[in-house]
């Protein structure tokens, strides 16, 4: 038979003692949350990009998104060092397809999210993965 639990929970009881409302975010804190981290995936890809196939494009797209971090959290993203790989077609078209995608949920989020300044840069971001691919829209 089904006994109810008398006690509180840990999480509760944690709460209480620090002085916290909840455990719990709001809606836009975890859009927020969320958008940051597919920002910084993306910056991972572009920087990983840069290193591959160096361009003054992929150098200020990586500025604008490390920016945009910035700005979010309070704080510079760490970057880490890309790979010592060999830049063969098929490793940048697969590099390019990530952040495409990568790109595109940072748009849905930033969107959702109702961050105008995200959803321009995962929107031009989303373009540019797009046209490296030969991904064009249709009309």
């Amino acid at each position: 038979m089904y006994e109810p639990i008398r006690t509180q929970s840990v999480h509760t009881m944690a709460a209480q003692r620090c002085g916290m409302r909840g455990l719990h975010r709001s809606r836009e804190e975890e859009l927020d949350i969320r958008l940051a981290w597919h920002l910084t995936a993306l910056l991972t890809l572009t920087d990983e990009l840069r290193a591959l196939t160096p361009s003054r494009a992929l150098d200020d797209a990586a500025d604008r998104l490390a920016d945009r971090i910035t700005h979010m959290r309070g704080h510079a993203p760490l970057r880490a060092a890309p790979t010592a790989s060999r830049a063969t077609p098929a490793h940048i078209t697969a590099l390019h397809q990530r952040a495409h995608q990568l790109a595109g949920q940072a748009l849905v989020v930033a969107t959702t999210g109702g961050d105008t300044a995200g959803e321009t840069l995962a929107a031009e971001r989303l373009a540019t993965h797009a046209a490296a691919l030969g991904i064009t829209a249709a009309g």
